[in-house]
């Protein structure tokens, strides 16, 4: 960190920007938590990829991987978060998909249960798909991985 704080430091000639406020910006909280975006839909297809890429990775995770190759791309946790934060929203707020079916616990794991169905044979799933309806349908955690260190082999 010194290293990084040096060179902004420099470049800024100051150690921040507070001097630097935008008081035309008035912004409120309740505008803050609004995840809604203008015009976007939520796809079935878009549910689906977030519940099988969180799975797929927590799995791999508990195997001793940092990574995995799911549907061609090397994914690290940061996606796997994602993918369990973004269902985890969509869940919480009965968000719904552009067919106007609603995103609760019952169509979470509907199409869960699909998606687990198309996961034979890779190691961890079961533990992976438990921790993953915990992520997904109880408290918001901080981050996937935490409640999953006491897992690993």
């Amino acid at each position: 960190m010194p290293v990084a704080k040096e060179v902004f430091d420099k470049k800024l000639g100051k150690p921040n920007q507070l001097s630097r406020q935008r008081p035309e910006v008035d912004v409120k909280a309740s505008e803050l938590q609004d995840t809604r975006v203008p015009g976007a839909t939520i796809s079935e297809a878009g549910v689906r990829n977030n519940i099988s890429v969180a799975i797929q990775y927590l799995a791999s995770w508990l195997g001793g991987n940092g990574a995995a190759a799911i549907y061609n791309l090397m994914e690290d946790a940061a996606t796997a978060e994602i993918s369990r934060a973004q269902l985890w929203q969509w869940v919480q707020n009965k968000a719904r998909l552009e067919d106007g079916r609603t995103i609760d616990r019952s169509l979470y794991e509907q199409l869960r249960d699909d998606e687990v169905g198309k996961l034979s044979g890779i190691a961890h799933v079961e533990a992976a798909r438990k921790m993953v309806d915990d992520l997904v349908l109880g408290e918001f955690v901080d981050f996937l991985t935490l409640p999953a260190y006491s897992q690993l082999e």
